[in-house]
């Protein structure tokens, strides 16, 4: 039962920065249990008040979970002076709602990337006691041979002291060069590492999958969808 500043509930529901949220309150666009009210100041309870601005209701969210078919180009950042981040996508009633990547992708890397809110839903997907599965699609610039199968099962050694946890690998193809990967952790460039390792280099990555949930394939590069209850249950 949330006890929010009017104002602060409007910033939260994404409808505007406190600034301008203020300003609504004050021109008598705002209703709370459809008495008008001129004072950004006043407390709401979330659960229990009715808010409208010009009659449309706005109901409460704390949390809002999103699914971006990341596309190549754009980096996995909240913000950046020159480069286009993942952020750039989305419109600015969900970036006003404080969301961030979870996780990252390389910037010439796309497919699924989590967009939320919850710190605690994030870190839950990036801790690396919860060994959370992530699948990726790979194109090589060579087929790397069956032995590789068994070097990711035992763990590849990936450089600067480290030896990547047990992976699988399968191939679909071997002309053109292209596998699947599933990993549990997610170091520095790690999938392309682990292929440089077996002497194949990354030419197209792309993440399919993370935990249970795939990526949505109606989704073109650079757009988005907010996920299913189902989805965010597989991945609490």
């Amino acid at each position: 039962m949330p006890i929010l500043r009017l104002d602060k509930f409007l910033k939260d529901q994404g409808i505007a920065v406190r600034s301008e949220a203020r300003e609504l309150i004050r021109k008598g666009l705002v209703t709370v249990n459809d008495d008008i009210v001129k004072d950004p100041g006043i407390h709401v309870n979330t659960d229990e008040d009715t808010i409208k601005i010009r009659g449309i209701r706005i109901d409460y969210r704390q949390f809002v979970y999103y699914m971006l078919n990341k596309p190549k180009g754009v980096i996995t950042a909240t913000e950046d002076k020159t480069l286009k981040t993942v952020l750039d996508l989305l419109p600015d009633e969900i970036r006003r709602r404080g969301v961030f990547p979870v996780g990252r992708l390389d910037k010439d890397t796309e497919g699924l990337l989590l967009i939320t809110n919850d710190g605690a839903f994030a870190h839950n997907l990036l801790s690396p006691k919860k060994g959370v599965k992530k699948l990726y699609e790979a194109l090589l610039d060579s087929y790397p041979g069956e032995e590789a199968i068994k070097k990711f099962e035992e763990g590849v050694y990936i450089g600067d002291n480290y030896t990547a946890l047990p992976a699988k690998l399968e191939y679909i193809s071997k002309d053109p060069a292209r596998a699947l990967v599933e990993i549990y952790e997610g170091k520095f460039h790690q999938v392309k590492r682990m292929f440089k390792a077996v002497g194949s280099t990354v030419l197209e990555l792309k993440r399919l999958k993370m935990g249970d949930v795939w990526l949505d394939q109606s989704l073109k590069p650079g757009e988005f969808r907010e996920l299913t209850t189902e989805e965010i249950l597989k991945l609490s």
